[in-house]
């Protein structure tokens, strides 16, 4: 993607950020025998994030929900900027533009619902996962064959990697057991 057909240019993309529920998980919300919420996680989208921080790339989560297994699951694949219980994603958007320090041409949202509408409509390149409405689809770039909770981050990392020419060298990394 890129040059005069007004598609952004992905090899410019530097910072991945992504809602919670809905993009990271399948958006059930379970509820605990302890009235703690339940959220599952995809493999994929773990590795995902991992190849995606070690490419140079940071990821980032702006979630209008909260639950303690997200502050977890965001400790473990070490992503450093993390934002729940946002009630205005395109505000919280900005701040965290400011603080890492990039502009919206260098940034990549992943969404799924009406809240996200906001941010997506900021970045260079709008993502919106494969069970999003369809007003979400209309403002998004791709839309993943994923489904949310399905491996569509680890979709779009990969999209974002061969833009920048970086794919192949990580498949043969892993290939020769590097990583």
């Amino acid at each position: 993607m890129g040059g005069s057909s007004g598609e952004p240019d992905l090899s410019l993309v530097r910072v991945v950020l992504f809602d919670v529920d809905g993009v990271l998980t399948d958006g059930r919300i379970l509820w605990a025998a302890d009235q703690n919420t339940v959220r599952g996680f995809h493999s994929r989208d773990g590795v995902g994030i991992k190849i995606l921080k070690r490419a140079g790339l940071v990821p980032g989560i702006i979630s209008g929900g909260y639950s303690h297994a997200t502050v977890h699951r965001a400790k473990e694949l070490g992503i450093d900027h993390v934002a729940q219980g946002v009630e205005n994603k395109t505000r919280k958007y900005l701040e965290m533009r400011d603080a890492i320090g990039f502009a919206d041409a260098e940034a990549c949202f992943i969404g799924d619902d009406l809240t996200d509408l906001g941010p997506m409509g900021r970045v260079a390149f709008p993502v919106a996962v494969a069970d999003a409405p369809i007003e979400v689809k209309r403002r998004a770039r791709l839309v993943t064959e994923h489904a949310g909770g399905r491996g569509a981050v680890r979709e779009v990392v990969e999209v974002l990697l061969r833009a920048r020419g970086a794919w192949d060298e990580i498949v043969r990394q892993y290939e020769a057991g590097e990583r």
